[in-house]
């Protein structure tokens, strides 16, 4: 991509910031800087980074011209992501990214707080870039992270003078020689390629080059203010490209469209943000270490589906216009109580998405149909049958001890000789009927019951319970193979996500993951309120950035905790005892944020180490993700 004699690209480089006045010298050049606008390694897109000076110093990044990789992007495309002479007075800070694994790359952060896709460096040269700016421009590095450097206006005689100021925790590197700026650089990059990093920006100076409008501060104490305090810059950008930290595709969701306004407001996180999110994201991977990350990068969650939302997602016959959206939707926000009996079914397969009004109702009439007759060929077993029938009292017998244990505290089926209880008893055994080599385990009664008390309808509720068990009848197997897939998924995804807790568990002879069982087994139901509940299963019913979303919920509880976990040197027994009473004491929306970040870095490495047909995949023939 050698474009040194391509007089269109060097005059679309410089031509905005020229005038008949002064002259421009290119300072800076390097070939091959890279952007990656979604997870896929063959849409980046390429380009030359150049610093300019003309009387201050500008920074460019121009894509090639129809020579990208990815040649399916139009010109729109690449000039939705070009940067055109941008003065460096409006920058506040530059982060510079040195994975293990992969290549480095640097986070551009505007004042404003607004972040630049992250420009990869696929040949080197994140060095001689910061040796270049420190020969033209006044550098602050933060003391919070050392890979995070602050930029400020060398031209400004204010800012300038800020240099001799021997501000706590600010380290001054300011401009030096050309030859001595080098080496620094060098010397830092070498001593400080294995340190763990923050995705927390750190503000800058105040901008005084009149651009933006900021309230008057005394700028010594706005500086020593600012380096300290900690900004949580999130972008869209710096979501879909986060785990390429260590490898060239990134791990957001597939079905996340990429917007034409991806330049999203940061959000700023407090000292309550900070010791809430008390732990980091480490990602390992042989091992490998990820950057830190505070868990605030999940989306904020928004309140639930409406009636008035549901309708606008069906045409006029009821058909689902746009599942991704509407799957996205619930995800962040769950549904409407008054609305689950209808959507409900859709999300777990009952109905199909492009189904109809009219193709519901019928197909209502005929499985209420067929439900009375699986439910008929027990009810029709006498009694002396039954004494013939040894695998039919068993199940029956442990149904019946069961079901009046289950959800005795809520009002739907609390009181003796209850008629939802009866219900709940007979769907469980029409259930092992129709599954009749799966049968009845301990535990489907806790799946079946918030089915039942959303559905109230018998058939219904049998229905949607057979289109979840499609997805959970392997945690129930006598050999127990889906829940020992599922526990070592979890192993590999807590190495691959938080390396010192997997070093610790294993250490502690844990790696079994048993103390998760229940979690995974019947899907956190008995770890958060019934309500919460219903709102959890809906979420992970969506399969919107995972069909394993549960076990991202487990590293992210995990993960939470892990600072007790670790501090207390828990053993197998105190982690399964203390895992047993966080019941009631989890922060649902909280976990789910911080699960959509971790499966949101883990990416593709995440999936890898989930084998195909884990459960709660989604059977091939149900079609979830068809168009």
């Amino acid at each position: 991509h050698d474009l040194s004699d391509d007089s269109d690209y060097a005059q679309q480089a410089s031509g905005s910031i020229c005038d008949s006045g002064k002259s421009v010298v290119v300072v800076y050049l390097k070939d091959n800087v890279t952007i990656h606008p979604t997870q896929y390694a063959s849409e980046r897109i390429s380009g030359r980074l150049l610093l300019v000076k003309h009387g201050s110093l500008f920074m460019s990044w121009i894509p090639y011209k129809g020579r990208s990789s990815n040649s399916g992007l139009t010109e729109k495309d690449r000039s939705l992501y070009t940067i055109k002479s941008l003065p460096l007075s409006d920058v506040r800070s530059i982060r510079r990214h040195t994975p293990t694994l992969g290549w480095q790359y640097i986070i551009v952060v505007l004042s404003s707080g607004l972040a630049f896709p992250p420009l990869y460096f696929y040949s080197g040269g994140v060095r001689e870039f910061l040796a270049t700016l420190k020969q033209h421009i006044f550098i602050v590095r933060s003391a919070d992270d050392a890979n995070v450097f602050l930029v400020n206006d060398f031209q400004d005689p204010l800012q300038k003078s800020l240099s001799s100021l021997e501000l706590p925790g600010v380290v001054s590197v300011a401009n030096r020689a050309s030859r001595d700026s080098l080496s620094s650089v060098s010397s830092v990059d070498n001593s400080e390629r294995g340190n763990q990093e923050t995705y927390d920006g750190s503000a800058s100076t105040s901008e005084y080059s009149g651009r933006h409008k900021h309230k008057a501060y005394d700028p010594a104490r706005d500086l020593s203010i600012q380096v300290l305090e900690k900004f949580s810059l999130v972008t869209k950008f710096a979501r879909e490209t986060t785990s390429q930290l260590f490898r060239e595709s990134n791990g957001f969701s597939p079905y996340e469209k990429r917007q034409q306004n991806n330049y999203a407001s940061p959000s700023v996180g407090g000292p309550n943000d900070a010791q809430k999110n008390e732990d980091v994201i480490s990602v390992a991977s042989d091992p490998l270490e990820f950057d830190k990350l505070p868990l605030v990068w999940g989306k904020q969650r928004e309140p639930p589906l409406c009636l008035e939302e549901w309708a606008a997602f069906l045409d006029s016959e009821g058909r689902v216009m746009d599942s991704k959206a509407l799957r996205k939707r619930i995800f962040y926000g769950g549904v409407e109580h008054n609305l689950r009996k209808e959507v409900w079914k859709v999300l777990l397969g009952y109905h199909e998405y492009d189904s109809t009004y009219a193709e519901r109702e019928y197909l209502a009439t005929v499985k209420k149909s067929e439900y009375n007759i699986i439910k008929s060929q027990w009810q029709s077993i006498s009694a002396t049958q039954a004494k013939r029938f040894t695998k039919f009292r068993e199940r029956k017998g442990l149904i019946e001890k069961d079901v009046v244990r289950t959800d005795r505290s809520i009002s739907y089926y609390e009181g003796e000789d209850n008629p939802n209880v009866a219900v709940l008893r007979d769907i469980l055994l029409t259930y092992s009927f129709y599954n009749f080599d799966l049968g009845y385990c301990q535990g489907m009664s806790d799946l079946l019951s918030p089915i039942l008390y959303v559905m109230k309808d018998e058939s219904e509720s049998f229905w949607c319970f057979v289109a979840l068990m499609e997805r959970l009848g392997p945690n129930f197997n006598r050999d127990q193979n889906g829940m020992h897939s599922q526990l070592l998924a979890l192993s590999k995804l807590v190495e691959l996500l938080d390396s010192p807790l997997h070093n610790y568990l294993k250490q502690a002879d844990c790696l079994n993951y048993f103390f998760c069982f229940r979690w995974i087994l019947i899907q956190f139901k008995r770890e958060f309120e019934y309500t919460k509940i219903m709102h959890l299963w809906e979420v992970l019913w969506t399969h919107y950035l995972s069909e394993h979303f549960h076990l991202y919920m487990c590293v992210a509880i995990l993960k939470r905790y892990r600072k007790k976990i670790m501090g207390e040197q828990m053993d197998f027994d105190t982690l399964l005892k203390f895992i047993n009473e966080l019941s009631g004491h989890i922060n649902l929306d909280g976990t789910i944020r911080d699960a959509e970040a971790l499966c949101v870095c883990a990416g593709e490495n995440g999936a890898a180490c989930i084998p195909p047909g884990t459960p709660a995949s989604l059977p091939v023939e149900m079609g979830l993700y068809e168009d």
